[in-house]
């Protein structure tokens, strides 16, 4: 009798150790996950980085908006962002070329393809920002529909601005522009039923020469520094496949386009929290861009 309750005790001390030991176990497998989660997929990098973001000296808007971005690719990513900014738009791609600066974010893809071809550089997008479209306005009449026969319409002359205008213009039903037209100019102007003049200025004078024409495609920082309300603008530019070229970007060299780190600085731009900030800082005169639909 002694002998079996012996038995059954040593098989008990057994049974106890094993448990034990699985309890052990799994406590232990839990950890390595959550250590690994942290180091390797968590929330947030553990290794700090620092990357310097190419941008145009701008408003305290543009300011307030990037202060959040660079808030956020802290907080989620571990990501310290530094801004290095321009005056000359000619410099931050220069920049990013040269290695100064690690991403941009001042120009649309339209700015890009221009600059790609012209100085054979191998820059791309990594992800859209905002738009803003650019608008026609008038001092003379309230809506599209009154612009009589031979008005003159006034237009940027630079060749970026230009074709924007007139894309402007064809979705406001009053040009239409030759097939397949990437780049319009005045040439690419199909037909023109109202016999519209187009008078080519310096986009910085559009705003400027209202009193003298019927109406002006005018862009957005101009308007501001001219005191125009973007409201009473008489059409809109629309967010199309036209338009698509229009928008802003985060921009990389080719060689860095897969970077993990620099896919989170978009990240970290395309978020509601950006957005918000671009509504609060510009109302409906700056649209975030990255989730819009285009018709």
């Amino acid at each position: 009798m002694e002998k079996n309750e012996n038995r059954l005790l040593i098989k008990g001390e057994i049974i106890m150790k094993k448990k034990r030991n699985l309890i052990i176990g799994l406590v232990v497998v839990v950890i390595i996950a959550i250590a690994g989660y942290f180091s390797f997929g968590g929330a947030k990098t553990s290794k700090s980085e620092t990357v310097t973001v190419g941008l145009m000296s701008g408003s305290k808007q543009d300011d307030a908006i990037w202060k959040k971005v660079a808030e956020t690719a802290k907080d989620k990513y571990n990501i310290t962002l530094k801004f290095k900014k321009f005056t000359d738009y000619s410099q931050p791609n220069k920049a990013l070329t040269s290695g100064s600066v690690d991403l941009n974010a001042f120009q649309h893809y339209a700015f890009l393809d221009a600059w790609n071809k012209a100085n054979k550089t191998n820059i791309v997008a990594i992800g859209k920002t905002f738009i803003t479209p650019i608008r026609l306005y008038s001092n003379k009449i309230k809506k599209v529909s009154q612009i009589s026969d031979g008005a003159t319409i006034a237009i940027p002359n630079d060749a970026t601005n230009e074709s924007r205008a007139l894309f402007v213009l064809k979705n406001a039903g009053l040009i239409t522009l030759k097939p397949d037209t990437k780049l319009a100019t005045v040439k690419s102007i199909a037909k023109n039923p109202k016999n519209l003049k187009i008078k080519e200025l310096d986009a910085s004078q559009t705003a400027r020469s209202l009193s003298d024409v019927t109406a002006a495609v005018i862009n957005g920082n101009y308007a501001q520094s001219a005191g125009i309300d973007y409201k009473s603008a008489i059409y809109v530019e629309p967010v199309n496949k036209d338009s698509e070229q229009w928008i802003n970007i985060i921009a990389a060299n080719k060689k860095d386009k897969d970077k993990k780190v620099y896919k989170e600085v978009v990240k970290a731009f395309q978020t509601e929290t950006t957005k918000k900030a671009i509504k609060k800082a510009y109302g409906t005169s700056e649209l975030a861009a990255w989730d819009i639909k285009l018709n």
